[in-house]
């Protein structure tokens, strides 16, 4: 049993990144049909315009916050000086959570929490970047602190700076990335996260990009952090419930529903067997697809 079992969670198919120095691209991201934004500080914006950036956070949640989509601000490294100002603006907006970047031990996700909390920052979720070679070996203790850091939340992967540290050079279909990506997923669901895959850069390449989506969902991912508009369709897509998944898990919770079935904890269903641990998948699901459906 999880330490902390997964609580209702909304829709995290699609994540869209949108540098808070691009006010253009702040006003649009309200029509967008993506599930979240991450709202960047750090790599997107030069050393020099990032009080601008800001202040253009400031100027767009402050006075309407986003309605139909979750809102989370990417800060600053610990290790540099802008964090403090970021999480100050944090504190001030009050999104759905703050995203840390380049993570390495639980320490960095307390010593957020402990400012967030000193402030009474109400419901914002911790959100870890995971895209360093110490933080990939060391997730599972990173994942076991949520006992402590209650505001963790999820884990968000970032390849590009995972690539440079380990000079993995970038392939199709990430073979020799996978065994890590795992590990983030295994530490992830062992304590209740969320886990978001990586952006995918070549946002002109639909065909590879659908295809790195399909392998995110067969590899457990909830969605995917994305860098252009264009990939939302795609993701939502590959991260939502197909027509056949949500017949299927029809199919099983009206089987265990059958008065035949009320103490059976495996039964018959057209030649196959199931397990009441399907029935629990079943109404995850059933519950997304409705979520997605309102």
């Amino acid at each position: 049993m999880l330490d902390h079992p997964p609580s209702p969670r909304p829709p995290r198919r699609s994540l869209l990144s949108v540098p808070a120095i691009n006010e253009r691209a702040l006003e649009k991201c309200r029509t967008l049909n993506c599930d979240g934004v991450i709202f960047d500080l750090e790599d997107s914006v030069a050393p020099e315009k990032k009080p601008q950036a800001r202040e253009n956070l400031r100027q767009l949640l402050a006075e309407v916050p986003l309605q139909n989509q979750e809102s989370i601000i990417r800060i600053n490294g610990l290790d540099t000086p802008f964090w403090r100002d970021d999480l100050n603006l944090v504190m001030a907006l009050a999104p759905d959570a703050v995203l840390i970047p380049k993570v390495g031990r639980p320490e960095d996700l307390l010593d957020v929490q402990e400012v967030l909390d000193r402030h009474g920052s109400g419901t914002t979720k911790i959100w870890a970047m995971m895209e360093t070679a110490r933080g990939i070996l060391d997730v599972a203790a990173i994942a076991a602190s949520r006992s402590s850091v209650t505001r963790l939340d999820a884990f968000v992967i970032g390849l590009n700076d995972l690539r440079k540290e380990t000079r993995v050079l970038p392939r199709p279909g990430r073979s020799y990335l996978t065994p890590w990506l795992m590990q983030v997923v295994l530490a992830a669901r062992a304590h209740g996260l969320s886990v978001i895959d990586s952006v995918f850069n070549d946002f002109r390449n639909a065909d590879e990009f659908a295809a790195e989506c399909r392998q995110g969902r067969e590899m457990g991912f909830d969605g995917k952090m994305l860098i252009h508009p264009a990939q939302i369709g795609p993701a939502n897509l590959a991260f939502g419930p197909s027509t056949d998944e949500i017949a299927e898990a029809d199919a099983i919770v009206s089987a265990f529903a059958r008065p035949e079935a009320t103490d059976l904890n495996v039964i018959n269903l057209d030649g196959r067997m199931i397990e009441r641990l399907h029935l629990e998948e079943a109404e995850r699901l059933l519950a997304l697809a409705k979520t997605l459906k309102d």
